[in-house]
């Protein structure tokens, strides 16, 4: 019998889960025996999952869990140096030179276990079968718009938690603005997930939107009209042949940009399109001031949609329920896909 272990996650701030309980009644429908860890700070209660047929187990006890079931969860493990014999469904971030995804690939390797990454998870055309992307564009276009707003104030951007629902980071957002609004917003990306989630908040506020894709970047730049905007959001994948966006140079440029809203957020790859900052920011310090006559700020959290985790764990549950419910051959379909990309980059 397949045997799915949904972890508890350790990463701070990070409440989400990528199944509820009613895709744990699915998957027993189905055959699949479904142990829950207990958390404390899940979204969704351990009891919601006992109460749909999931066995409890202890927080954090995973390593120990039998050696064929799958351990489930989002985000990273300990970086502890273990071995990793299970196989694990969760978002590696190990397959584009990450310092840290060569150690995690690493583990596995002394381990004998397999890592199937969530943003490798693909249907028979290549596409992402689930994703979180709509509410990272949502959320961090919404963190963006508190950075404006605190400039408006002098002041910068104050710390962020979590939010019950949208429509309760709405009435935030609007008290934080007090009538004011950014002039406008340039969101390049606008037809994927993230994109659509970033416009949506920014219509929701009426802040006027430009829509940028694939057919506005084409010519590979310059893009002195990103200068041109309040707002601007990238929510574009940093790759090979990506166009810069923001360059170093922009410190000495004329611009009306405020703030810089990096959904995409890959700012140690060599290919990131924005060249005015280097590192991350976190819910404690949501913006890096990268220029101060007249302020440009930047926001580039890396766990966005954690800021909305029931509606955001909600959504991609349901996108990804029906690809757990095959893990009863999980060497076939969309597991033997991500399978088969582990096998390549683990050989590399």
């Amino acid at each position: 019998m397949t045997h799915l272990w949904i972890r508890a996650e350790s990463r701070p701030n990070e409440e989400r889960t990528g199944i509820t309980p009613d895709g744990v009644r699915t998957l027993i429908a189905r055959g699949i025996h479904v142990t829950v860890e207990d958390s404390p700070t899940r979204v969704i209660g351990s009891e919601a999952f006992v109460d749909a047929g999931a066995t409890l187990a202890q927080e954090g006890s995973w390593p120990d869990a039998p050696r064929d079931a799958i351990i489930f969860g989002l985000k990273e493990l300990p970086d502890d140096g273990t071995p990793l014999p299970h196989r694990h469904i969760m978002f590696g971030h190990a397959y584009k030179g990450q310092t840290a995804g060569q150690r995690l690939l690493d583990r596995f390797a002394a381990g004998g276990g397999r890592l199937y990454d969530l943003e490798y998870l693909l249907d028979e055309t290549g596409r992402r079968v689930a994703a979180f992307g709509y509410w990272a564009g949502y959320a961090g276009a919404a963190v963006s718009v508190l950075a404006w707003a605190a400039q408006q104030r002098g002041e910068i951007c104050p710390t962020v938690t979590t939010w019950p629902n949208s429509d309760a980071m709405l009435a935030d957002l609007r008290a934080a603005l007090d009538g004011q609004r950014p002039a406008d917003a340039l969101v390049i990306g606008a037809l994927g997930r993230v994109g659509t989630g970033a416009s949506d908040l920014c219509e929701q506020l009426d802040i006027p939107v430009t829509r940028w894709d694939m057919a506005e970047t084409a010519h590979g730049g310059p893009f002195p009209e990103v200068l041109d905007h309040a707002l601007f959001f990238n929510c574009i994948l940093a790759a090979p042949g990506c166009p810069v966006f923001v360059p170093a140079s922009a410190a000495a440029m004329p611009r009306k940009l405020r703030v810089i809203g990096d959904i995409a957020c890959d700012p140690q790859s060599d290919f990131s399109p924005i060249k005015v900052y280097d590192r991350e920011t976190d819910w404690h310090t949501p913006v890096t001031r990268v220029f101060t006559d007249p302020p440009l700020d930047v926001m580039a959290i890396d766990n966005l949609p954690s800021l909305l985790p029931l509606e955001s764990s909600q959504d991609f549950a349901a996108q990804l329920l029906p690809s757990l419910e095959t893990l009863t051959d999980p060497e076939a379909g969309v597991w033997g896909r991500a399978a088969a990309i582990y096998d390549q980059h683990k050989k590399g």
